[in-house]
């Protein structure tokens, strides 16, 4: 595997404070009854990725806006499968894949 060019990321200006840029969103979790988001800050490598409140994002709306079109995108394609396979347990066209999880577990 390639190694990660370590860069130093650099602060910038929104208005008139000096604010790291966030990169991409990674992941979403609840922390003590808050909800935090895992940031990939611009220039910096995956490791150094910290969580962080919504209250702290709001200069990342567009970022926060594309995960939660991705979260949303998954969520909708995981019930569909769902559903998929809840219809064939009651014809009883259960997938080979299905049926392994049955028979090992």
């Amino acid at each position: 595997m390639g190694e990660q060019k370590k860069e130093e990321g650099k602060p910038i200006k929104v208005e008139e404070v000096e604010e790291w840029e966030v990169e991409k969103i990674l992941n979403k979790r609840k922390i003590r009854e808050t909800e935090k988001y895992l940031v990939r800050w611009k220039g910096f490598i995956a490791e150094h990725g910290t969580w962080e409140k919504w209250e702290d994002l709001e200069h990342a709306k567009e970022a926060l806006e594309e995960f939660e079109g991705r979260i949303n995108t998954e969520v909708k394609r995981q019930e569909k499968l769902d559903m998929v396979e809840e219809r064939d347990f009651r014809r009883g066209e259960l997938s080979g894949k299905f049926m392994a999880k049955m028979l090992y577990r």
